[in-house]
């Protein structure tokens, strides 16, 4: 009994001191980031961004549909923080459109009736478009601080990156489809279109902060914008946001 305990007393000894061994022979140095080149590496420089387009702070009479939506591209260059690569900031110029549908709403985005603010009417007792959407479109200057769990291989890491997007309107537009009477009934077929035009009352700035998380090319995104779309006094005070997936590569 007493050399069956002292075999497996030196048993253990001996397979204690092979797996401390073994654990040295294969322990991993610490990586020494400064003889590391990061120049080439592919770290999220091509942004597509789709998904649900809403406005916050509407007020309860202007209806919008579920399937508003917005879609964004963008191209960015990112610059690593030298003491901690798993940290970078990016910057880079993009174009982003925005489409927000209306359930029998019409907007007066030009001024035609000299209103010294944009009238939006509710249409559902009167003539109105069975498809009616607002499109703005915008240049845009997105800033992010990205962090990657590894810088090497951003395609198969964790991100989590937040920032902000500054960005110019180029281009605001009503378009209406199929106009139609009160019961529903095609006026002049459902072919008709029609197309308003103009950035009267219309913010020519948006603000947007940004958050995106995810793993490899596929991240999670949000935006809200904190300033007004319209000018102050001009139009409801809506504040766009954005939530959807960003696909990114390159």
């Amino acid at each position: 009994m007493r050399k069956i305990l002292l075999l497996a007393f030196i048993g253990l000894c001996v397979g204690n001191q092979l797996q401390a061994q073994d654990s040295i022979k294969f322990k991993q140095p610490k990586t020494d980031w400064s003889k590391v080149s990061l120049n080439n590496r592919a770290n999220d420089h091509l942004m597509l961004e789709f998904g649900y387009d809403g406005w916050g702070g509407k007020p309860d009479t202007l209806t919008t549909k579920w399937y508003s939506r917005h879609f964004n591209v963008s191209v960015m260059y990112d610059f690593a923080f030298k003491t901690n690569p798993r940290l970078s900031f990016a910057g880079g110029v993009g174009v982003g459109t925005s489409n927000i549908f209306f359930e029998k709403i019409s907007i007066d985005i030009a001024g035609k009736s000299g209103s010294s603010s944009i009238l939006v009417k509710d249409a559902s007792a009167t003539n109105h478009f069975k498809k009616y959407k607002l499109s703005t479109n915008w240049v845009e200057i997105p800033l992010e601080l990205r962090w990657v769990s590894n810088p090497l291989q951003s395609s198969r890491s964790f991100k989590f990156a937040i920032g902000t997007k500054v960005g110019t309107l180029i281009d605001a537009h009503t378009k209406g489809k199929d106009y139609q009477d009160k019961d529903g009934n095609s006026l002049y077929g459902n072919k008709y279109k029609e197309k308003e035009k103009s950035k009267k009352y219309f913010n020519n700035l948006r603000l947007a902060p940004t958050v995106r998380v995810g793993w490899g090319f596929i991240t999670l995104y949000g935006a809200y914008q904190v300033n007004t779309l319209f000018k102050e006094g001009q139009g409801p005070e809506v504040r766009p946001y954005s939530i959807g997936l960003c696909l990114s590569g390159l």
